[in-house]
């Protein structure tokens, strides 16, 4: 007498790895919070807690191509079942760590871990789905990736004020526990097929040397100076790994890095929207707290409640942007992600001290309702505009736009502060006009790419 095996359910499937997902999400803003009160408990200067966030960006950035082409090799099921284990083990280690250089490596551990959620979750829930219900899927799940990044400081504040620090990464263990055991059960296993499917080795190294260079170049160039000789020799070596990696590339059979679908405006089109989205958030979500509390003096509950219209509009809005990319194809959405990113920055520009309230509460919802649209479309975009082998690379290259233009809009929003002065309104009001600006570049590149791509399904997936 035999039983019958539950055949695996999708949206279990989904909601398992939405589980991991979101907490990778949230890692990346949840420990800014904590950090006077972790440097406070540690001993440690802010300038050097800031190496939790530094590390753990230069791990993410590093591996995401990297573990994009694992998955595909390695099976995406199994890598990542292992990434949310070493995820939950390096949660656990860096709530129980009592120095700076242990925390410093469990935040590079989650890094690494966290580009392996990041990357392979697209993909398992691009295989678990037909392509009629492939963008919805996509949408729920970027929902709760945005969720987790928007809320990331909002829930860092509650909890270091409640429980103590520690508890902003104690809390993972118990909820990718729940998000392990549905992968395990739900989750299928994928891979690439086809012959010449290897790991290239030299373009792993050669990328693991130059990534990390530029990311701590954008991160910390304004620190140390960006005229002085650190930077300068960053530089050089950075572009030296950088040149040698393309040469490379170029050369080799079954490359890392996939530069020829650069060559395909589809590709193209994805990682400038995935990019212009960092470039637009990672300043604008650091601004709109400290604008919130520093400029209208509100208290950290207000400040959360005053998010909501950017970070419940996300929520909402996502899987609604996923089944119009299923209808309609991904370049409107796209393109109206974009209109309303501007929207909401020419909106800010307007910020003072004494700004009407329904002015913010408008101008934060275009910001929620413009992510929605670009989120989970532009991964969408990125994976139909290759082969399905090839899923985990171009994920891993798109997200790997996605945090260097996020870092470089940090980076160029710091110079921006500097030339400000004290005026906090003067330098939110000039990165407003940055911001509007880059969205409307980002808006044309796309509107060009469409019109170079070819008929068919190509110009849908822009």
């Amino acid at each position: 007498m035999s039983s019958a095996v539950p055949s695996p359910n999708p949206w279990l499937a989904l909601t398992g790895v939405a589980i991991a997902s979101f907490l990778g999400c949230i890692d990346f803003t949840i420990v800014n919070t904590a950090l006077p009160a972790l440097s406070q408990e540690l001993g440690i200067g802010l300038q050097q807690s800031q190496w939790l966030i530094t590390a753990f960006v230069m791990a993410l950035s590093t591996f995401m191509v990297s573990a994009g082409r694992l998955a595909d090799l390695f099976g995406r099921r199994r890598l990542m079942l292992a990434a949310m284990l070493l995820f939950g083990l390096a949660s656990l280690a860096a709530g129980l760590s009592h120095s700076l250089a242990t925390l410093v490596f469990w935040r590079v551990v989650q890094g690494l871990s966290c580009a392996v959620l990041y990357t392979a979750s697209s993909a398992i829930v691009s295989n678990a789905f037909d392509e009629a219900r492939r963008g919805r899927a996509i949408g729920l799940l970027f929902s709760a990736n945005g969720l987790g990044l928007a809320i990331g400081p909002v829930a860092g504040g509650l909890l270091v004020a409640t429980l103590g620090w520690r508890w902003v990464f104690l809390l993972n263990v118990p909820l990718i526990a729940i998000g392990l055991l549905l992968c395990w059960r739900h989750v299928r296993e994928s891979a690439a097929e086809g012959d010449g499917q290897r790991l290239d080795l030299p373009g792993l190294a050669l990328l693991s040397l130059s990534l990390p260079l530029w990311v701590l170049l954008l991160v910390q160039g304004g620190n140390w100076g960006w005229s002085s000789p650190s930077v300068l020799a960053l530089f050089a070596l950075a572009l030296l790994f950088s040149g040698l990696l393309v040469w490379t590339e170029r050369r080799v059979p079954a490359p890392l890095l996939r530069f020829d679908f650069l060559a395909r405006p589809a590709f193209t089109g994805a990682c400038l929207a995935t990019g212009g989205l960092a470039f637009f958030y990672c300043p604008a979500f650091l601004l709109m707290p400290l604008y919130l509390a520093e400029v209208r003096g509100l208290d950290a509950a207000s400040v959360g409640l005053l998010l909501l219209p950017t970070t419940a509009v996300l929520a909402l809005l996502s899987p609604w942007a996923g089944r119009w990319a299923d209808r309609h194809g991904t370049r409107p959405v796209l393109l109206a992600g974009f209109v309303l990113l501007a929207a909401s920055a020419l909106l800010q520009t307007r910020f003072a001290s004494d700004s009407a309230w329904p002015l913010v509460i408008a101008a934060f919802a275009l910001m929620g309702a413009g992510w929605a649209c670009v989120l989970g479309p532009s991964t969408v975009a990125a994976m139909a505009s290759v082969p399905a082998q090839d899923a985990g690379v171009a994920m891993g290259m798109s997200w790997t736009f996605h945090n260097l233009a996020g870092a470089l809009g940090l980076a160029i929003t710091a110079v921006l502060f500097q030339h400000s002065g004290s005026a906090f309104v003067s330098g939110y009001q000039n990165t407003m006009v940055l911001l509007a600006a880059a969205s409307g570049l980002v808006l044309l590149g796309l509107v060009v790419l469409v019109n170079r791509a070819r008929p068919l399904a190509s110009v849908d997936s822009v």
